[in-house]
């Protein structure tokens, strides 16, 4: 796939798609690799915080310099239609822009993005990657959902598409079916059968389940009930903060903290079950185990398999291009060191983004954004290791899709 994916480069510009753990994520980082590698500048990018944490970069209005804007409207009102020497300095010094996550940029955001590169002239290549079939962009109250596809720029752009198929995350031929189906909304009886059998009664023990719920706080809530029954004293474990720019402010790390889903204080008991936020050599992202002992620098973690880990604080950090003399070049802001784990009690299925889950119930009745439940059932690595509560509403108004995206899906 690197090399289908470089052929197109060559060319034109890419757009990388494909359903839960087909391996999206995993094709843009060789890619990043690669280029870099050649010494090119790559600007890793992303419409969220916590999407640009997971690559390593930084928000899509921080990098092009947009402020709070929402549209070009807004950037004109804000006086910042016109993009400054620096920002265009930075752009016209990149090889490459990457921008995760697609399916949550709007059209408004899309069309800023291609005025700063018209404005810069920039000659390198966008890579975009995302799948229009899982989470739409975040929108005011009420408001239409416009997606990036939708934007006379994207057709501007002349992305090539680059479908990939099939799943890492699991290799079960009839779950890959429901998934498929769930998917692209096509629900038909052998589907209802499927979900049908994956509601279960739930275990008294709430311990050894993770429950994945639609909203930030009902997540938040279980997890401190949970905790609290648990034997033995809370211990908080502050994360460590490190300002290589002293023009940072509080209110910078509270914001960046906030983006990136870290905690100013990590809140664990021996003995709670946690998932791992992370990729590493001994464990996942998504991996399950419990607490065995806490120290200030080390956490030692029981997986479900029985082998015991040692956990070390890991580094995210908040980057910035800047210009230096003549050249540009990426520079550290903020660093927050914290364990890559959460309580495994609950958690949004938001946060699950990038996760591969084993024994999780979906509280189906936190569902309601569209192509939400195909995320959450996604995560799964076997239709052995899911349970859904019985939803208040039929499979067929759960497993709901924006038509816009279906019909754009569709014609890739």
């Amino acid at each position: 796939m690197v090399e289908n994916a470089l052929r197109i480069l060559k060319n034109s510009n890419l757009f990388i798609t494909g359903g839960a753990g087909a391996g999206k994520t995993t094709l843009t980082r060789k890619l990043i690799e690669h280029a870099e590698s050649e010494g090119k500048k790559v600007a890793r990018l992303a419409s969220t915080g916590m999407a640009a944490t997971l690559i390593g970069g930084q928000t899509l209005h921080s990098f092009f310099d947009l402020g709070i804007a929402n549209s070009q409207e807004d950037l004109e009102r804000s006086g910042k239609l016109d993009a400054s020497k620096k920002v265009i300095k930075l752009i016209r010094s990149m090889d490459t822009i990457v921008i995760d996550e697609i399916s949550m940029v709007g059209a408004q955001l899309l069309d800023m993005i291609r005025l700063r590169l018209l404005q810069s002239e920039f000659t390198g290549r966008v890579i975009t990657v995302g799948d229009f079939l899982q989470l739409p962009p975040v929108v005011r109250g009420n408001e239409p959902i416009y997606f990036a596809f939708e934007s006379p720029s994207w057709e501007r752009l002349g992305f090539q598409t680059l479908q990939l198929e099939g799943s890492y995350r699991t290799h079960e031929a009839e779950f890959l079916s429901l998934l498929e189906k769930v998917r692209n909304a096509r629900i038909d009886e052998e589907a209802v059968n499927a979900l049908d059998a994956l509601v279960k009664p739930l275990s008294e023990d709430k311990s050894t389940i993770t429950l994945l719920y639609g909203k930030n706080i009902s997540a938040q809530n279980h997890n401190r009930a949970q905790l609290e029954h648990l034997n033995g004293d809370i211990i908080g474990l502050s994360t460590y903060v490190t300002l290589h720019d002293k023009k940072m402010q509080e209110r910078d790390v509270e914001r960046f903290m906030s983006e990136s889903r870290i905690e100013p204080t990590l809140v664990l008991k021996v003995g709670a079950p946690i998932l791992f936020t992370r990729n590493s050599w001994n464990y996942y992202n998504g991996e399950r185990g419990r607490i065995t002992s806490i120290e200030e620098d080390i956490i030692w973690v029981k997986k479900a398999d029985g082998v015991s880990v040692k956990v070390e604080r890991s580094s995210t950090t908040k980057t910035r291009w800047v210009e230096k003399g003549k050249a540009v070049s990426e520079e550290n802001l903020i660093t927050l060191s914290q364990f890559p784990i959460t309580l495994a009690f609950a958690i949004t299925i938001h946060k699950s983004q990038g996760m591969s889950l084993a024994d999780y119930v979906i509280e189906t009745n936190e569902i309601f954004a569209p192509s939400q439940f195909y995320v959450a059932l996604s995560r799964s690595v076997s239709a052995h290791r899911v349970t859904l509560t019985r939803p208040n509403r039929e499979w067929e108004k759960l497993c709901f899709v924006h038509p816009k995206a279906k019909r754009f899906s569709d014609s890739v």
